[in-house]
This record gives C-alpha cells, sequence and structure tokens, in this order.
C-alpha cells in the first residue's frame, strides 16, 4: 500500500507541475489518472473454505495516461501500476511500468501512428484492438498504424505490430488492411442526393506464429479477411459483414483443421417516435488469438459482439451472456415507441414502452467419429449453415416502462424471462459433451421484476431507489435487491443497498449481501469509499467476461484528469 500512495503523490506532483508549464512546449498537455484499492476482510459465510481469500490483505492498481498535442503532432503514454492486482481481475498483471507509449502525426489526409494504438476493422469480426478496464482486458497493438485517405471517399487503414500481453507481448505478429469506400457519394451522385447513403468495405488480416508442436503441424499463417456494406435512407438503415477465417488449431476449438465464418446483419428503423432493430448473427470456429495456446480473454485478435441485450441492474447482470467464439447463432429483437404527451397511453409529459427479445443457440455439428473416420483430426465436425443447432444457450425476452409522473418524479419498470445454460456459459462445456449427456446441463430460467424511481426532492437533492426480484428455484434460487441512493449535486453522491438470497437451496447460503458507497466529487476529480460484500458471478463487457469471485471488504477509487 505504501507503494501505491507514493505512486499516486508523485503522479499528482508531476500533474500540476506539467499543467503549469503546459504553455512551454509549445502545444498542450492533459491527462487523467486512476487509482483503486480493497481492503479484504475475512468472511467465512460467503467463502468457507478460504479459497477466495487473499495471502495479501490488501489489494490496488492505478495508472496514469499522459497525452501531448502540438499541431499536427501528438504523443502519450500511459504507466500502469498492479501491487498486486485485485480479485476478479486477470492474475497476469503483476508489476508497473509503462505499458502504451506512442508517437502520432497527420497531415495531408495521413496518419502515422508508431508504438501503442487501437484499431478496429467494420464490426471487429476480423480484427479490433481496444481496451476495456472494467474487465482487465486490453489487447492494444505495438507496431505501426498507417491511415490515408487517397481519393475522395475511400479510407485505407494498415496495421502490423504484436498484442499486449500483460508486461509482455504476444508470439504472434499480425499485418492487415482494412478499405472502405463511399459508394453513394463518389460513384451514384443521384443516389446521394436523394438521401441513400451506401458504404462497403473489405479487411483482410494475417497472423504469423512459429510452430514447434511434436505431434501436430499446425499452420504458422492464418489468414482472416470480411466484407460489409451499409445502406441507409430515412428512417432506414442496413449492415451486413461476412467474415471467413482460415483453418487455425487452438486450445479452443481442440486443435482441428477447420475453416472458420461468421455472419451478422442488423436492420434499423426509426420515424415518429418508434424504433425497430433487427439483428441476426451466426459464427462457426471464429476463435481468432495470437497464441494459439491462449485461454479465456488473451490475446483475442478479433471482436464476437453479443446478440443480447446488456444489463446493467444488478439481479440481471449476474447472468450476462458470453459470445462463445466456437460457435453460435442468435437472433435479436428490439423495438421502442415513445407515446406522445397528452394522450391517453403518453398522459402528460409521454410514455416510453421498450420490449426486447434475444435468444441463442448452438449451429448444427455433425461430429466425425473418429472410430470411423481419421478425418477427425482435421476437420473436428460438418455444419450445415441452414440448419439449427440443438443446444439452448440463452434467451432474455424484456419489458421496459419509463415514464415521468410529474415535474419531481420518474419511474422505470421492467420484467425479464431469462433463459441461461451454466454448463455453457460459466463451465464452458462443448457441445459435444452436452449432446452425449443432455440431462447433465445445468440450466437455469427465472423471472425478474424491477421497480426504479428518481425523486427530486428539491433543488440539486436527488434521491433514486430501486426494488429487484428474482424468481427462480434454478443455481443460487430467489433474490430479492433494496437500493437507495442520495444525491447532492455536485459534490456528494450516498448509496446502500441489500441482495437477500433468501431462496438458495443451502441454507448456509441464504445470506444477505449489503454494501454501502459514499462518493465525492470535486471539479474533474472524483474519490469513492466502499465496504461491503461481493456475490460471485460472471462480470461481461459486450459478450466478453470474466469470472468476480466472492469478496468482503472496504474498497475505494480516486479518479482525476486535466
Amino acid at each position: 500500500m505504501k507503494r501505491l500512495l507514493l505512486f499516486a503523490w508523485a503522479i499528482c506532483s508531476a500533474t500540476a507541475s506539467f499543467a503549469q508549464e503546459q504553455n512551454t512546449f509549445g502545444g498542450q498537455l492533459h491527462g487523467n489518472f486512476q487509482l483503486d484499492g480493497q481492503l479484504y476482510l475475512r468472511d467465512e459465510s460467503i467463502d468457507p473454505t478460504g479459497e477466495f481469500y487473499p495471502d495479501e490483505r490488501f489489494l490496488g492498481q492505478g495508472y496514469a495516461n499522459f497525452v501531448y498535442t502540438d499541431g499536427n503532432f501528438s504523443s502519450g503514454l500511459r504507466y500502469e501500476n498492479y501491487q498486486n492486482v485485485m480479485l476478479g481481475f486477470p492474475e497476469g498483471y503483476r508489476g508497473e511500468g509503462i505499458t502504451y507509449r506512442y508517437l502520432q502525426f497527420k497531415q495531408d489526409g495521413l496518419d502515422i501512428t508508431v508504438g501503442n494504438f487501437y484499431e478496429q476493422f467494420g464490426t471487429g469480426m476480423v480484427f479490433r484492438s481496444y481496451e476495456e478496464r472494467g474487465l482487465g482486458y486490453d489487447n492494444a497493438m505495438d507496431g505501426v498504424r498507417i491511415k490515408v485517405n487517397p481519393v475522395s471517399g475511400l479510407s485505407l487503414k494498415a496495421v502490423m505490430g504484436r498484442q499486449r500481453f500483460y508486461f509482455e507481448k504476444s508470439p504472434g505478429l499480425l499485418r492487415g488492411i482494412d478499405a472502405e469506400y463511399n459508394l453513394s457519394k463518389e460513384l451514384f451522385p443521384k443516389l446521394d442526393s436523394a438521401g441513400l447513403r451506401w458504404t462497403v468495405g473489405g479487411s483482410y488480416m494475417s497472423k504469423y506464429q512459429r510452430a514447434n508442436d511434436p505431434f501436430l503441424v499446425l499452420p504458422e499463417n492464418v489468414a482472416a479477411g470480411g466484407v460489409r456494406t451499409q445502406i441507409s435512407k430515412g428512417p432506414w438503415a442496413m449492415q451486413v459483414e461476412y467474415a471467413y477465417k482460415a483453418n487455425d488449431p487452438s486450445a479452443d476449438n481442440g486443435y482441428i483443421y477447420k475453416d472458420g465464418n461468421g455472419i451478422l446483419a442488423n436492420v434499423s428503423y426509426s420515424k415518429n417516435g418508434l424504433g425497430i432493430i433487427a439483428g441476426v448473427k451466426r459464427i462457426d470456429n471464429m476463435s481468432f488469438r495470437t497464441d494459439r495456446n491462449g485461454s479465456t480473454i488473451d490475446m483475442l485478435v478479433n471482436y464476437l459482439s453479443p446478440t443480447a441485450q446488456v444489463h446493467t441492474y444488478a439481479l440481471p447482470a449476474l447472468y450476462q451472456y458470453a459470445t462463445q467464439i466456437n460457435g453460435e447463432e442468435g437472433i435479436q429483437l428490439e423495438a421502442n415507441y415513445k407515446f406522445k404527451r397528452n394522450t391517453t397511453l403518453g398522459g402528460k409529459y409521454g410514455t416510453l414502452l421498450s420490449v426486447n427479445y434475444s435468444v441463442v443457440q448452438s449451429i448444427d455439428k455433425d461430429y466425425v467419429d473418429p472410430a470411423l473416420d481419421t478425418l477427425r483430426t482435421l476437420q473436428g465436425y460438418y455444419s450445415d449453415p441452414m440448419m439449427r443447432g440443438d443446444i439452448p444457450y440463452f434467451h432474455d425476452f424484456n419489458v421496459t416502462l419509463s415514464k415521468k409522473i410529474n415535474k419531481k418524479l420518474k419511474v422505470n419498470a421492467m420484467y425479464l424471462n431469462l433463459f441461461y445454460n451454466r454448463s455453457v456459459l460459466e463451465d464452458g462445456l462443448g457441445d459435444e459433451s452436452i449432446l452425449l449427456n443432455p440431462d447433465g446441463q445445468k440450466l437455469m430460467s427465472g423471472d425478474i421484476f424491477i421497480l426504479e424511481s428518481l425523486y427530486k426532492v428539491k433543488r440539486k437533492h436527488y434521491l433514486r431507489t430501486e426494488f429487484q426480484h428474482l424468481s427462480t428455484k434454478d443455481d443460487r434460487g430467489s433474490m430479492a435487491m433494496a437500493l437507495a441512493e442520495y444525491s447532492i449535486a455536485p459534490h456528494w453522491f450516498f448509496s446502500v443497498q441489500d441482495i437477500y438470497n433468501y431462496g438458495n437451496p443451502d441454507e448456509a447460503q441464504r445470506l444477505h449481501y449489503p454494501l454501502a458507497s459514499v462518493v465525492y466529487t470535486a471539479g474533474t476529480s472524483r474519490f469513492q469509499l466502499s465496504y461491503g460484500r461481493q456475490q460471485r458471478g460472471i462480470f461481461c463487457v459486450g459478450g466478453v467476461c470474466r469470472v468476480v469471485p466472492p469478496s468482503n471488504g472496504v474498497s475505494f477509487s480516486l479518479t482525476t484528469s486535466f
């Protein structure tokens, strides 16, 4: 802890000095700083054996970003410190150092970056380099990126380098190019003047990783490519992307020599208070890493977005959907309608009704019998894209009603029906194992009811409440949750909540999970202090997930920017 506090003091002092001398350089210096830590307390109720209780009573981590800009030139660096990483974050984060640094120059349509950078081709099915700090996920590239607009309407990107792997670099090297062209603007100006926008794009990515397996002849070069188009006119918009990946034996797919592919399509409509979005996705063997032996969230080259709504409420968030990179197919339908003011259903202030339905299941897989066909070691299985798989993974049907009652009170009410295949989404059990023993699946289904309110007590004083209830006989059983937050703008925020797992099949685990927090904000700085219990669960952002162990203790967070 002493090292973390010294680090915090040094960064804040440096920040103040640099900020005062920005004009000396002729440019501008900006940045931000964050420090998080937790003091862990032994709690035999939630962790009877002490399996998750850390050897170190205090764990903490922090980082500081600095960005300097001067005309067409910019540069930056990030310092990170993990002493040691907090529970639930990947344990590869141990130590400290400068993990991100770059130089960037822009002029006459040319953009060159050397060092670290984040980038994405299309929707990310072929390549996406990004950071999600809440997950502890960071696959930043370290190399060279070039962006250029050689002619009007055409944009090109080229990247080369290695991914970040905690404090190291990935063993695989990536090289790729992406192009996007505005057809309506340049080739069909009449369509553009009529309000139709039409773009097409294509991506190519190549991974090189040395192979020295004594038993398998592994491909050292693996290519992936994709094509996409996007069309919009008035209230309508459509987006379609198809990706293909050459055979890439890996730990994810059991080292089979099967090509991968994926398709993602979305159609949307928005007009006169009505919004509709329909999406469909199918992926088959699209795991793509810079290390074929990698696992969990390490060194992923591509991003496969989830076909499911991302929930922020506490009880639905316990059962978030995690994208199955080896294969899944799903659909998502969402409709929103704003009933106008001064109507029967709209009332004085209007009413917003939202309906969302998501369903995801396995793809068709015809496994090759190893006793009859030696191709198993090559192909693994065959899949008919026109047939559906037999294993349900997830479904989520929810209805939300949002309404302003009067000048002081707003309410949100939600009903959610949920199905969650724990064997697949938590235990990582493969389709073949489930098909051999379908009765052995661990399934969860339940209904969740949520009522949220926001009440303006007086000027700058607000009270927000939540009441949630999960009704289920599966997994940990039924739960009830209550929360109250009181804020005094712009400085103070107080929060208390409790989740009571009253329906747990194990009577000893029918526990309360209380949590209390206080937040103070001043300008661009924010300090939070919390105390309470944390349930075990899966924490997900955009279909990428990590396991969160149970814990009890006092935590704090300090953030500031300049």
